[in-house]
C-alpha cells in the first residue's frame, strides 16, 4: 500500500480571541485535589486503534486527564495507512499553547509527527515546560508497515527532540533506523548518546525470541528487562498505548521504572482482551 503525504489545506482559520484569565477564572476549593494532566501530541487515526484516541483511552485507564494536540490527520484503518496530512506548525503550536496556558501539565507524550517542520515548534513548546517529563514514541512506520517519516524528519528528531526526552520507546526497527547501527544494543547506546535520558527498547518486532523482551537502557545503569509471552495476533496501536500509559503514570508522579512496569502490565491485559474492530489488526481493549 502506498502512503501519500499531502500539504494541509490553504483555507485560513477563523481567529477567535479568547477571554482573559480574569474573565474566565473560577477558583477551585483549596481542598480539591488536582487531576493529573497528560498532554498528548500526535496523529489522528479514524479507526480509533492508534494515535490520539489510544492516548486518551490509555490515560483515562490510569486516572489521568488527557489533553490533545493533532500533528497530523491520517487516512487509515486496521489494514493499513493510506495518507498523511501534516498540520501547519502554527496550528500545532496554537493547540498546545492554549492548553499550557490553562492547565498544569504533568507529562507530555509525543507520537506521530508527520513533518520535519514541526520539530522546532515541538522543541520550543517542550522548553516552555521545564521539569515536565517527555515520552517520545517515534512512530517511523505504521503498525502495518507503511513508512511515516522521511530522512529529514528522522535527522531533526535525533538532533532536536531526543535531547529533550525523558524516555523514548522505539521498537527494534525504529531504534536501528534512528541510530544508523545494525545491533539493537548498540542502537540503544547511540540513542542515549544523542541526549535522551532513557530508552525503552520494545521487543515486539524481534521475532528471534519466543518472548517479547522489553529492555530499559539508562546511562551508567544496568539494563532492566521485562519478558512477556508473544501473542499470535497483530495489534493496531500497541506502541501508542504503551508510551501513553507510561506518560500518564509519570504525570501522576510515579518513578520511571514503576511507570514502565505498571504500563506494561496494563498493556498486556489490553492486548489479551483485544477486539476485532475491522478486517485486519486487532484493537487493544484499553478501557472497559
Amino acid at each position: 500500500m502506498n502512503v501519500h503525504s499531502q500539504a494541509p489545506a490553504t483555507s485560513s482559520p477563523v481567529a477567535i480571541t479568547p477571554r482573559s484569565a480574569a474573565e474566565t477564572s473560577i477558583m477551585a476549593p483549596a481542598d480539591v485535589e488536582r487531576t493529573p494532566i497528560l498532554l498528548a501530541i500526535g496523529g489522528h487515526d479514524p479507526s480509533g486503534g492508534a494515535g490520539i484516541q489510544a492516548d486518551t483511552e490509555a490515560a483515562a485507564a490510569a486516572g489521568v486527564h488527557c489533553c490533545t494536540a493533532i500533528t497530523c490527520i491520517t487516512v487509515q484503518n486496521t489494514c493499513g495507512l493510506c495518507q498523511l496530512v501534516p498540520q501547519r506548525p502554527a496550528q500545532v503550536r496554537a493547540q498546545c499553547q492554549v492548553i499550557m496556558d490553562d492547565s498544569r501539565i504533568g507529562a507530555i507524550k509525543v507520537g506521530l509527527i508527520g513533518s520535519s517542520r514541526l520539530i522546532q515548534v515541538l522543541g520550543e513548546l517542550i522548553d516552555a515546560c521545564p521539569g515536565v517529563p517527555v515520552v517520545l514514541d517515534p512512530v517511523l512506520a505504521a503498525g502495518s508497515g507503511q513508512v511515516t517519516a522521511d530522512a529529514a524528519l528522522i535527522n531533526q528528531l535525533r538532533l532536536h527532540l531526543l535531547p529533550r526526552c525523558e524516555l523514548v520507546t522505539p521498537n527494534v526497527p525504529e531504534a536501528l533506523l534512528m541510530s544508523t547501527v545494525t545491533q539493537f544494543e548498540r542502537a540503544a547506546e547511540r540513542l542515549l548518546a544523542f541526549g535522551c535520558k532513557a530508552v525503552l527498547l520494545t521487543g515486539t518486532h524481534d521475532h528471534t525470541s519466543e518472548l517479547v523482551i522489553n529492555r530499559l537502557y539508562r546511562p551508567n545503569e544496568a539494563v532492566v528487562a521485562w519478558e512477556w509471552p508473544r501473542l499470535a495476533a497483530s495489534f493496531h496501536g500497541s506502541g501508542c498505548t504503551l508510551a501513553s500509559a507510561i506518560a500518564a503514570r509519570l504525570a501522576s508522579g510515579q518513578s520511571l521504572v514503576d511507570a514502565i512496569e505498571a504500563a506494561q502490565i496494563y498493556v498486556a491485559a489490553a492486548l489479551n482482551t483485544a477486539r476485532q474492530t475491522g478486517r485486519c489488526q486487532m484493537t487493544p481493549r484499553r478501557v472497559g
